[in-house]
């Protein structure tokens, strides 16, 4: 059992049983642990009539293969669930501290079914597990929960704990699951599936090993890893001013070859994901105006306010996920903001960034940090939550919605007061808050009156802040991934990063060519789509976190890594047909559930239907349907349906993944 435990915990909420069950090598070998596991084991447990908000779903809290391993950048672990948000597959990848807690404890994952009678959280130690009453908990946001079971359950070790929050609890489809005061498992509205289970908590504490192949050839690895990301460091004189003129320059470049990853790792460590609050703008990659603006409607003088330099004045510390060498976060002070009581805070990625400042046309970046952290604090994806207020003030703009339906509240572009009251009119579903709590095609569908075409969302998500017109190979993973609108899928940016074409056999080298390249359907594409969303599902089964990922193979291994771990000694071509079986049972279950994959391909303003008239991607209309259809048949499902063909189905059945 090199690198996983070997057994997973089971948690009845109904009957307040729990037990242990052990799972085959097999299975470990076919799928590994993360999102693997988590797949397999809930297309054969979950009925495909399901309520996702009832006793029958599935919640599980997987840790990958390689974390606890010492494996470096291994620290994230899986919430998965049938998504009440999509109605198919749901999962999100989080950091934090949590991922090895639940190897300590002698599990691979922990899962739930049911519904408790009353709020209760979950304690596990290398003694056993207990439901507890969480009832003083039930009302409270996620990070002071978190801190009052840190103390709580305090033994010798500290407990390691994710919790959701007030959006959680009141069932929201777009809240997710917190941990490490703030970092959060934002999307599929895993959040609403806790908050139904009324499960308010998991705290876990343990001190078990996990055994490793060969641990001396994994060390050796990890220093050769742990002193290029240590040497990796962006140059001090390249300030936050540099990145829209870096921005500018590049959209120039007719041509595209690959690149070294190290790169991104340069700039991760130095500003981490803010970098892009500024970069975005010029080309196109950051969504203005829900969508439907450009860089014209939110010009430099405005944008240039969201300076990532802004934001690192307040760091007060740097901020690393488990067994991280990048880290790419920071806490920030904000001790003079608002009313005070919060001193400080997990510094704003940039999807909330984007997602509360150019999609609403504001330029307030300390009424950024305020509503960042509400949301991390109630437990509410920013990205889904930004685009809703989106989708809300361009409703109120066009007659809509009026004064009466938001309670006197007038929704404006740019009016960060506002944005912030709708924020926490939806976390507590008080008034029209009610009505968008559970993200814009929910909203749309009650509301009506022709506000369907100002909701953007992709099969029932509201997609990350990155423009696929910039990227087109991210909009067919937008469209076609089993958990629709997902921005860490995969884009050609980042697959000219990977180089997976020196170990892959089938990964199409990446040579010097024409950008223009990328917009026409092609198999070359395809292929191209498929190889990245194949080592991004590897990568979630093993722990990894997509930063090491795109710093390359040249710099960050998973294939070695999970060698040395596991002692399979396989291919990269063997792992990479373990992503893909991931990627298909990912896919069965949605297929399973009721959902037509054709239903999730984008439309409207996202892929340019009508195309921006303005900035950068001006007049550009992505032909998705032809790229999805293109991507399908390369990874063998139907290219008509995206249904796996009866021949992959047979060989996981063959192999007893599915039931």
């Amino acid at each position: 059992m090199n690198g996983y435990q070997g057994k997973i915990l089971k948690v009845d909420l109904t009957t307040g049983e729990i037990s242990e069950e052990t799972i085959s090598d097999l299975v470990y070998q076919n799928v590994l642990t993360g999102v693997g596991l988590g797949a397999y084991y809930l297309y054969n447990n979950i009925p495909a009539d399901a309520d996702p908000l009832g006793p029958e779903n599935i919640l599980g809290f997987t840790s990958g293969l390689l974390t606890d391993t010492g494996g470096l950048v291994t620290g994230r672990w899986m919430a998965v669930c049938k998504s009440p948000l999509t109605g198919g597959w749901g999962d999100a990848n989080c950091g934090g501290n949590f991922a090895p807690a639940i190897k300590r404890c002698g599990y691979d994952a922990v899962f739930f079914k049911g519904i408790s009678p009353t709020p209760v959280f979950l304690y596990v130690d290398e003694e056993g597990a207990e439901l507890r009453d969480a009832s003083h908990l039930w009302g409270k946001d996620a990070i002071e929960t978190e801190s009052l079971l840190e103390e709580e359950c305090r033994t010798r070790l500290a407990p390691k704990v994710v919790a959701i929050g007030p959006a959680g609890e009141n069932l929201s489809l777009i809240s997710g699951i917190v941990n490490d005061g703030g970092r959060i498992a934002a999307r599929s509205g895993v959040g609403a599936v806790m908050g139904s289970k009324r499960l308010k908590a998991v705290v876990m504490t343990g001190k078990a090993r996990t055994q490793i192949h060969d641990p001396a050839a994994l060390k050796v690895y990890n220093k050769e890893v742990g002193a290029k990301f240590k040497a990796a460091t962006w140059p001090s004189f390249f300030k936050g001013y540099f990145f829209p003129i870096m921005s500018m320059l590049l959209k120039r470049v007719k041509t595209v070859s690959a690149t070294d990853g190290m790169m991104a790792v340069m700039m991760n460590k130095a500003y981490g994901t803010p970098a892009n609050n500024t970069m975005g703008l010029p080309n196109g990659d950051s969504p203005v105006k829900n969508w439907g603006g450009s860089v014209k409607d939110f010009r430099m003088k405005q944008y240039k306010k969201l300076n990532p330099d802004r934001i690192m004045e307040r760091k007060l510390k740097s901020y690393s996920c488990y067994s991280c060498t990048i880290g790419c976060g920071d806490i920030c002070d904000i001790s003079d903001l608002g009313d005070g009581k919060i001193a400080h805070t997990h510094k704003p990625e940039y999807e909330s960034c984007g997602a509360l400042g150019a999609l609403l046309l504001v330029d307030d970046l300390e009424a950024i940090f305020l509503i960042a952290e509400n949301l991390n604090r109630a437990g509410m994806d920013s990205i889904s939550a930004g685009t809703t207020v989106a989708f809300a003030i361009e409703c109120f703009e066009n007659g809509i919605l009026s004064e009466d339906d938001t309670g006197g509240l007038q929704l404006k572009w740019g009016d960060a007061e506002a944005a912030s009251r709708l924020v926490e009119m939806m976390i507590h579903r008080e008034g029209i808050g009610d009505l968008l709590a559970d993200g814009v095609r929910v909203g749309a569908q009650k509301i009506g009156k022709g506000s369907e075409k100002f909701a953007v969302h992709v099969g029932g998500q509201e997609p990350g802040m990155h423009d696929p017109k910039l990227d087109p190979m991210l909009g067919v993973h937008y469209s076609a991934d089993p958990t629709p609108g997902r921005h860490t899928i995969g884009a050609g940016m980042y697959y000219n990063m990977m180089g997976l074409w020196e170990e892959v056999s089938w990964a199409p080298k990446v040579t010097k060519y024409p950008k223009s390249e990328e917009y026409i359907p092609s198999d070359n594409e395809a292929a191209k789509s498929v190889a990245i969303a194949c080592y991004k599902q590897l990568n979630d089964a093993a722990g990894g976190c997509f930063f090491a990922l795109i710093a390359g193979l040249n710099h960050w291994n998973l294939f070695k890594m999970l060698n040395h771990t596991t002692g399979w000694d396989l291919s990269a071509d063997e792992y990479m047909a373990i992503g893909l079986r991931i990627q298909t049972l990912r896919q069965l279950f949605s297929v399973k559930h009721g959902v037509q994959p054709k239903d999730a391909i984008m439309t409207g303003r996202v892929v340019g239907n009508p195309p921006l008239r303005t900035g950068n991607l001006k007049g550009i209309t992505l032909p998705m349907d032809e790229m999805v259809s293109l991507h399908w048949k390369h990874f063998g499902w139907n290219e008509e349906t995206g249904f796996p063909e009866q021949e992959i189905t047979t060989e996981l059945k063959e192999r007893g993944l599915i039931h």
